[in-house]
């Protein structure tokens, strides 16, 4: 509130210094019972929040305004501000405003940004929430990823394509990147991020290395497999200090740098990801292939889902493993049902624990690790005892399975490497992999049963979500809290005690206890007695009946009960504190519990998507074979109206025979679907889950490549041609023979015999480079290219089917071999519910260009070609001409009105002024007026 000589108030100096600290963040200035916001943050907190704007004082000043939310409603307004992308500083009060007459001393308590938040309010619980930092090396482009909700850091080291490949895989909510290097960002990872600039001072590697060994208590990263990473090390120690400076300093859950091993998964850059909708749909009321298949009881086991979508293995051991475990959920039920009645109870039990090292859980989250705690123990029981089949299981049903190979993967990124290796998986190559891979989870599983049975004994039942409001600690944990709690809550019935001995050790019968705002609690004593009154009793007060009395024992109760309910609260949180800090100890465990269960969840989801929609488990192999029977599309067949079949489709793609399919059809019979579906069970056998199929054997991927559709990118100055180029640059330089790559109508962007040049060079690129001998989809409207069949071996046309009667179109949607030689868009236009005018008119047209085109090849001149286009456009301007002059014939009524005053015309005595009054009594009829 400014003054008016124009200084201003104490508490608005005191704003005005905290937000120069963070001049970019909105602040919440607690003020008594509420969070206030002024000058333009309280603008844009208005906005942003629904809340009124005011006026400080009812100034009307620039600068006077406010905007200002109840303190308990931070929940609730917090998460809104986060998501429209802001960094919010929180501004607490330091001290009691009761217990000082100056200015309530104030701080910031913590900076809350996109990438760093902790709150279930703000967060996802389906996904995680990772801050990204990206340091530009002189050598390599380096990139870590941190949830500070679950612990996971992760890096990474490459060409910018790769980190940006990465970037789009992991989706961060935040991006961090050194001050001066924001056009290197723009350039190579565009403007869709929020990000946040810092000093190019954090970006040294030997600040970021100092960071990270401090952070971990080591002398090396060599142990973290890192060591060599200088730009990822870089980008890594970035965060930490990014975590300082939001005030996120109890940072004990993240345990370890785990590196992102590019080797081990299969590429995915962000136009796949996109356009086979793996995450995230297209359209607003679409499903992704993640709706479809996730079938996970826990939030834990959503995050690994979304994340094994998006980095698909290509190591056919760990894939071959998570089909075992998904497969012995079938073999067997009762133990599966045991699995999922567990699963149900573990909740969120990574981001729990993860609170736990903040500091920041809440009694009832404490609650519900003991209920995940006691979960854990018939998980492990019955992964033990089914483990123990894997001695006895018949030969002939087993897997074939390396003695070295690891189910964890070496745990996804190395997490927790330390302690977390599940190797040697299987007693030998001979027995069935997955009865062995659940045994090593049983294993691995921590009971924690001494800090589960010390939450179960110190925590009630049901307590309440802070620990301010009391009732969290169990009767039994400390004495001095129970006699608090009988003092607070049984106060009369302790002074009728006292009342009561009192009166039979003294013999005052008529003695009474009372209570009053000068001296608190006394003994009253009538004149008739007053001769009892032991010594040791100090009057206070004389009556004309009675006298007053207090004792030693009265003072101190009512010290007691008047300190109660306060000591109560202030007891639990020191006793909640401490068993918190005690479950801290248990952190490592925890986590390594957390993979574990969230592992088993996917796994078992696996299962469960298989059962429902009837999926196959697939043979995967180091071969270059793909061959689907019977192939259907995971989504498509899940949104069909009821009572309608999915129409399945055999590929088969190999190096040596058919390594490019050729595929041609007419418009909506199922190109697009066919393509994405082959790529959809290639992905989801290479996750380790079962396929819609009948049966399908996947010989392993190491990249998966989409040209499909494109849409212009006007901001950037992109247009379709542009985006279908350069992805499909994109594809040619880093394609291999091991990839499936999939074009669907790739050059519709600019002319029709530049689309088909383009299309069929790239075509024999794939087919005669070795380098790049790719098993490839291609489907096209050119059907000039299904003439590449003669002349080049591995090529082969296909036709998705149509049926043509009476002049109507039946989409059979069955590949077959062969290619086809229309199109059917006009039959497709009508469908769409074309104007009828325009669809005839299109008909003309079409039947005007193939006759013309027969007759110039006729003629002995080429049917394609300047001349052949030109004689086209004549013809369709002849036919223009015939549609203007049957202008007459048309049905409308009103032009029936403006034909019948044309020909009641007498032209030949109409004078000029006639001739426009006529005119304008036809546009009157035209008009409508």
């Amino acid at each position: 509130m400014a003054k008016k000589d124009g200084q201003l108030t104490p508490m608005m100096q005191q704003f005005f210094d905290l937000k120069k600290k963070h001049p970019d963040a909105v602040l919440l200035f607690r003020c008594g019972d509420f969070y206030e916001t002024y000058c333009d943050d309280a603008i844009v907190a208005s906005r942003i929040l629904g809340i009124t704007l005011t006026k400080r004082n009812n100034g009307y000043n620039k600068g006077d305004e406010m905007a200002g939310f109840p303190h308990h409603a931070l929940d609730t307004y917090l998460p809104k501000l986060i998501r429209a992308g802001k960094r919010v500083a929180i501004c607490d009060q330091l001290e009691d405003p009761k217990l000082t007459k100056k200015l309530v001393k104030r701080g910031i308590t913590e900076l809350v940004t996109p990438g760093v938040a902790l709150t279930d309010n703000v967060l996802n619980y389906k996904e995680n929430n990772f801050l990204a930092s990206v340091d530009f090396g002189r050598s390599a482009c380096g990139v870590s990823f941190l949830d500070i909700s679950t612990g996971e850091f992760l890096v990474g080291e490459g060409t910018p394509d790769y980190v940006e490949k990465l970037l789009g895989n992991f989706q961060p909510k935040e991006v961090l990147y050194e001050r001066n290097r924001r056009q290197d960002f723009e350039r190579f990872f565009g403007t869709r991020y929020i990000t946040f600039q810092l000093d190019d001072w954090v970006y040294t590697e030997e600040t970021a290395q100092q960071k990270l060994l401090r952070h971990f208590g080591v002398k090396s990263l060599k142990g973290f497999g890192v060591a060599h990473m200088h730009s990822g090390i870089t980008a890594a120690g970035a965060i930490l200090q990014y975590l300082e400076m939001t005030q996120h300093t109890q940072i004990g859950h993240i345990t370890n740098l785990a590196r992102i091993e590019e080797e081990k998964y299969v590429r995915l850059d962000k136009f796949t990801i996109r356009s086979l909708e793996l995450v995230q749909p297209m359209q607003e009321d679409g499903r992704s292939l993640l709706d479809v298949v996730d079938r996970t009881v826990s939030p834990m086991g959503s995050r690994l889902l979304r994340r094994w979508l998006v980095f698909p293995l290509k190591d056919r051991q760990p894939i071959e493993q998570r089909l075992d475990v998904v497969e012995s959920f079938f073999r067997e039920p009762e133990f599966r049902q045991i699995i999922d009645e567990q699963l149900q109870r573990v909740g969120d039990l990574e981001r729990i624990i993860s609170r736990v090292a903040t500091g920041r859980v809440s009694p009832r989250e404490v609650v519900q690790l003991k209920i995940a705690l006691q979960a854990i123990e018939p998980i492990k029981k019955a992964c033990l005892m089914l483990g123990k089949k894997s001695e006895n299981s018949d030969s002939s049903e087993n897997s074939e399975v390396s003695e070295n190979s690891e189910y964890s993967e070496n745990s996804e990124y190395s997490e927790y490497s330390e302690n977390f290796e599940l190797s040697d998986l299987s007693d030998s190559g001979n027995h069935f992999s997955g009865y062995s891979a659940i045994r090593h989870i049983g294993e691995r599983l921590e009971l924690c049963e001494e800090i589960r049975e010390r939450i179960a004994r110190e925590v009630k039942p049901d307590p309440p979500q802070l620990v301010q409001k009391g009732g969290v600690i169990s009767d039994g944990v400390s004495e001095e809290l129970d006699q608090l709690r009988h003092i607070a809550y049984s106060g009369k019935d302790y002074l009728l005690q006292i009342q009561e001995r009192e009166a039979q050790l003294t013999g005052i019968q008529s003695l009474k206890i009372g209570y009053n705002n000068v001296f608190g609690y006394y003994l009253e004593v009538r004149n008739t007695y007053k001769d009892k009154v032991p010594q040791e009793w100090v009057r206070k007060q004389t009556l004309a009946q009675a006298e007053r009395y207090i004792t030693q024992e009265l003072k101190e109760y009512e010290e007691k009960i008047l300190g109660a309910e306060d000591r109560i609260l202030s007891l639990e949180a020191q006793l909640f504190a401490a068993l918190v800090g005690d479950i801290q100890k248990f952190i490592a465990e925890i986590q390594v519990d957390a993979v574990l269960l969230a592992r088993l969840d996917v796994l078992l989801g696996f299962a469960k998507t298989a059962e429902e929609h009837r999926y196959v488990r697939p043979v995967v192999d180091d071969s270059e074979v793909i061959d689907i029977r019977q192939g259907r599309h995971p989504v498509i067949e899940t949104e069909l109206p009821v009572g309608e079949q999915y129409v399945p489709n055999d590929v088969m793609l190999d190096n040596e025979r058919q390594q490019i399919m050729m595929i041609t059809g007419p418009n909506m019979a199922g190109k697009s679907a066919l393509l994405r579906q082959t790529a959809l069970i290639v992905l989801l056998a290479q996750v380790g889950c079962f396929v819609p199929a009948e049966a399908a054997k996947i010989g392993l991927v190491d990249k998966i490549f989409t040209r499909v559709g494109a849409s212009d990118n006007i901001s950037l100055g992109e247009s379709t041609f542009m985006v279908e180029m350069t992805e499909a640059s994109n594809i040619l330089n880093n394609v291999s023979p091991k990839s499936l790559v999939l074009f669907d109508e790739l050059g519709r962007g600019t002319s029709t015999y530049d689309g088909i040049s383009i299309a069929w060079a790239i075509v024999e690129y794939l087919h005669e480079q070795p380098k790049a001998r790719a098993r490839t989809l291609f489907a096209t409207h050119y059907h000039e290219l299904n003439e590449m069949e003669k002349n080049f071996s591995r090529i082969k046309n296909y036709n998705v089917s149509v049926k043509e009667v009476e002049g109507k179109v039946i989409f059979l949607r069955r590949l077959e071999r062969g290619g086809s030689e229309h199109s059917f868009g006009i039959h497709v236009a009508e469908i769409a519910g074309m104007p009828r005018s325009i669809v005839k008119r299109a008909n003309v047209i079409l039947k005007q260009l193939e006759a013309d085109n027969e007759g110039v090849g006729k003629a002995g001149k080429p049917e394609h070609g300047p001349e052949a286009r030109t004689a086209a456009t004549i013809g369709i301007a002849d036919s223009r001409e015939g549609m203007q002059l049957s202008f007459f014939q048309l049905d409308d009524p009103v032009l029936c009105q403006i034909r019948d005053e044309i020909l009641g015309l007498d032209i030949n005595n109409l004078t000029p002024v006639e001739a426009l009054n006529k005119l304008n009594d036809i546009k009157k009829i035209v008009s409508g007026k």
